[in-house]
């Protein structure tokens, strides 16, 4: 049995491998590309995340497990893993604290406004009064993508006297069905996105929901910059029709540097930076895989098996 392992976990992984399981580590794109062809085993996280699905077209057929330590699959040719019958796990909760922290830190520099405060630093100007004035105690939040992440987000929250509303396919324990959340738009301050990247989520955030939000709440985007219809976006925030934006993604990214939305007001941008925020996802990441390989040598059940079907 032959496995493709990325050479910067191989100081994790090495000495617990067992050593019938013949390893070539990859550094490059093109060693991933050739590694695969013959490979049953494949870990091959590169970025951009396009590389990923390039190298796993070049996979063989004996292609049974392809392991990763990212989230979201939006960038994986899942239909080709689905036709062939290749398992994929991906590293849901692998950075779910550093994200969930990121999502409230989105929220408490937009109430305080910290954004304003530090331009002012750079430009050496004393500020004479509090650009943000909003205390989270007694605000509401909407978190569409009440999974692992959203609900970290959640119990944060919480914490601040927040009233929390989650959003999930089927609507378990207090949470809102997909087709329940529109209509109440309008009851909540913050609206943050945590949903999975599907075909159902491409543009989820477009200009009728945009205009049923108030009209001082902010849009808080930890998951996928796709998820958001950037022209209606930039349209409600150059009109003042909703309070603001914190986008750690975009769509595109790296965002052009001419993009409208570096300049939009009251937006800001972190660069999809939430997941990297934190140490230790390598190791996270490469415990799990050891995890799934002792299952799946063992032909038993392995950890954050995908559905190919629904995208995550």
């Amino acid at each position: 049995m032959k496995a493709v392992l990325p050479a910067a976990a191989r100081p994790l992984l090495e000495p617990h491998l067992p050593s019938d399981l013949d390893v070539e580590w990859f550094a490059t794109p093109s060693e991933a590309n050739a590694a695969i062809a013959d490979a049953d085993i494949a870990w091959v996280d590169m970025q951009p995340t396009h590389l990923v699905a390039d190298a796993i077209r070049a996979a063989g057929p004996q292609l049974k497990w392809v392991s990763t330590i990212y989230a979201g699959l939006d960038a994986f040719p899942l239909a080709l893993l689905r036709d062939r019958g290749v398992t994929l796990t991906n590293g849901a909760g692998i950075n779910a604290v550093a994200v969930a922290e990121y999502a409230v830190m989105g929220i408490l520099v937009a109430a305080k406004r910290l954004d304003t405060v530090l331009r002012a630093q750079a430009e050496h100007v004393w500020l004479k009064d509090a650009p943000g004035k909003i205390e989270l105690a007694d605000t509401r939040a909407l978190v569409i993508g009440y999974g692992t992440i959203g609900a970290m987000i959640g119990d944060r929250l919480a914490a601040f006297g927040v009233d929390v509303t989650g959003v999930t396919r089927t609507g378990r324990g207090a949470t809102l069905t997909p087709d329940a959340w529109r209509a109440r738009l309008g009851e909540f301050d913050w609206v943050v996105l945590a949903a999975p990247s599907t075909d159902a989520t491409k543009t989820l955030i477009g200009s009728g929901e945009l205009a049923a939000m108030k009209d001082s709440a902010w849009l808080i985007n930890i998951a996928r910059g796709d998820m958001i219809d950037d022209e209606a976006l930039l349209a409600a925030l150059r009109s003042g029709q909703i309070g603001g934006a914190f986008l750690d993604p975009t769509h595109p990214e790296p965002l052009p540097a001419d993009h409208p939305l570096w300049s939009a007001p009251n937006t800001i941008l972190t660069m999809h930076l939430s997941g990297r925020s934190q140490t230790r996802m390598f190791q996270r990441g490469a415990a799990m895989f050891l995890d799934n390989l002792q299952a799946f040598r063992a032909g038993s059940a392995m950890r954050n098996v995908a559905d190919l079907a629904a995208g995550y």
